[in-house]
C-alpha cells in the first residue's frame, strides 16, 4: 500500500492493481495527472500482496479498479467493498473527476 495524503482531502481514491498490468499503469497515470489539479488521498493496493487475498478474490480478473469514497475526518480508514463509486479498467480523467465530485458532495 502506497498512501499519499493530501491536507484536508475530502475524497480517497484507492487503486487496486497488480505488477505487470499495463491497464493498471495507465489508470495510475490518469489518477496522478488528475491529482496535479485536485487534492485527494491516494492509495494503491496490490491485490497480489500478502494480506490482500480478499481483494484478489474480488478483483482478480478486473484490475485496475478505482474506488472513490468520501472521507470525513479521515473516515473510513480504508476502502471497503461497499464503496458506492467504482471505475473499472480504462478510465478517463473526466470520469475520475466526476466520481470525486460526487464523493465530495456526500
Amino acid at each position: 500500500m502506497f498512501p499519499t495524503r493530501a491536507l484536508f482531502a475530502s475524497a480517497r481514491l484507492t487503486l487496486f492493481t497488480r505488477a505487470g498490468c499495463g491497464l493498471c499503469d495507465n489508470a495510475k497515470n490518469t489518477v496522478l495527472q488528475f491529482q496535479k489539479r485536485r487534492s485527494f488521498e491516494y492509495v494503491e493496493q496490490d491485490i497480489m500482496a500478502p494480506g490482500n487475498e480478499p481483494w484478489k478474490e474480488v478483483y482478480d480478473f478486473d484490475v485496475p479498479v478505482l474506488h472513490v469514497q468520501s472521507v470525513k475526518d479521515g473516515l473510513p480508514k480504508q476502502a471497503e467493498l461497499s464503496d458506492a463509486r467504482k471505475l473499472f479498467h480504462r478510465m478517463t480523467e473526466a470520469e475520475v473527476e466526476q466520481s470525486v465530485n460526487e464523493a465530495e458532495k456526500e
